[in-house]
């Protein structure tokens, strides 16, 4: 609004412009709480814990890490599936070699490790960056697959090369039932995106971000990018990290160096990409886009091919997937960059000005 004081135009800012978005989000986010924490366990089925709501909760609180390098940072990381493999069995040792060691210290411990994984080959980063960056974190990924393949003393030179968890317990209660896995995962998850979305907002998170938009400006104006870039290398393995754990010891409960392999890394950088990069919600909206989508396909490419004709079997059906994924990130590339959470936030803002636009 302007208004004319000593004889010159000036303009008023409207706090409740402001303030009323951050309000409408919060009760937004309390609102989503209240469903997953008390509307879902009352009326989802062990099928729907096991096959969809544990591993959206886990990949999101991966991609979440995956977006603070990617997305607030600007570095290209191809090895999210490694650092996911470094915390899935560095937590396994410290589990099972050290006596009584608790579930959640082993998870931390886990994502420690993978913290200091991902600096170590977030170290090229400060002399290179774009493809020469990917292809430098796409050597850890196929390091951490060998490593973790030909090495038995990371499974308890277990025969197979397989390892195992089994009688899980938080504060003495078991995890077991479908139910307590989901609580575990959802506390967890919760915890470490609420801190992410606080962190991304602080001095450290407009460095990332600043170094994301232009980095030699960043340096200008004083920002160490020595320090920005490992920094966003440290917190984001450490995510990844505790997901890898959560994603062997919850989820799968015997795994292979396979279960974290390249397709792994593609896959939580796709999340990214159609989510929204530089967006904890993306992160969300991502991981339920991809967990869901293959679902969605297996039931809905049988009754269209057979409504045609057609007979489509399940190879069919995973080629149909990969298309599908391939569509979309070069869809979103071109015409959304910032992904869904774009279009949501963008929803969200036609809705508060329906139906009387000005």
């Amino acid at each position: 609004m302007f208004y004319r004081e000593n004889g010159q135009f000036k303009t008023s800012y409207r706090a409740d412009q402001q303030i009323f978005p951050i309000a409408q989000d919060r009760v937004f986010i309390a609102l989503f709480l209240v469903i997953a924490f008390v509307v879902v366990p009352l009326t989802a089925s062990g099928y729907m814990f096991r096959a969809i709501l544990i591993p959206f909760l886990i990949l999101s609180l991966a991609a979440i890490g995956v977006n603070i390098l990617v997305g607030y940072c600007g570095q290209i990381s191809l090895g999210s599936g490694g650092f996911m493999a470094v915390g899935a069995y560095a937590a396994y040792n410290f589990f099972m070699r050290v006596p009584g060691m608790p579930l959640l210290v082993a998870l931390v411990l886990g994502g420690v490790c993978a913290m200091a994984f991902g600096i170590l080959f977030g170290l090229p980063s400060l002399r290179v960056k774009g493809l020469y960056l990917a292809v430098a974190t796409l050597a850890a990924q196929f390091f951490a697959e060998w490593m973790f393949l030909r090495i038995k003393w990371f499974t308890l030179d277990a025969p197979s090369g397989s390892a195992a968890v089994s009688n899980l317990q938080v504060f003495g209660l078991p995890i077991e039932q479908s139910l307590s896995r989901y609580m575990l995962c959802l506390v967890i998850v919760t915890a470490i995106a609420l801190l992410s979305k606080n962190l991304v907002r602080s001095a450290i998170g407009r460095e990332w971000m600043a170094i994301r938009d232009m980095d030699v400006a960043a340096a200008v104006i004083g920002i160490r990018p020595m320090y920005a870039k490992l920094s966003a290398f440290a917190v984001s393995s450490f995510i990844i990290g505790v997901a890898g754990a959560l994603w062997a010891f919850v989820y799968l409960g015997s795994w292979e160096p396979a279960a974290f392999s390249l397709e792994m890394s593609f896959t939580l950088l796709f999340m990214v990409i159609i989510g929204g990069m530089g967006s904890i919600m993306g992160s969300f909206i991502g991981a339920a886009f991809i967990t869901l989508l293959p679902i969605a396909l297996n039931q809905l490419l049988p009754v269209m091919a057979d409504s045609v004709g057609l007979d489509i079997g399940t190879a069919g059906i995973s080629h149909a997937e990969q298309i599908v994924f391939g569509t979309l990130i070069v869809w979103f590339l071109i015409v959304e960059p910032h992904g869904l959470a774009k279009l949501w936030s963008t929803g969200k803002q036609k809705l508060r000005l329906w139906p009387f636009p000005h």
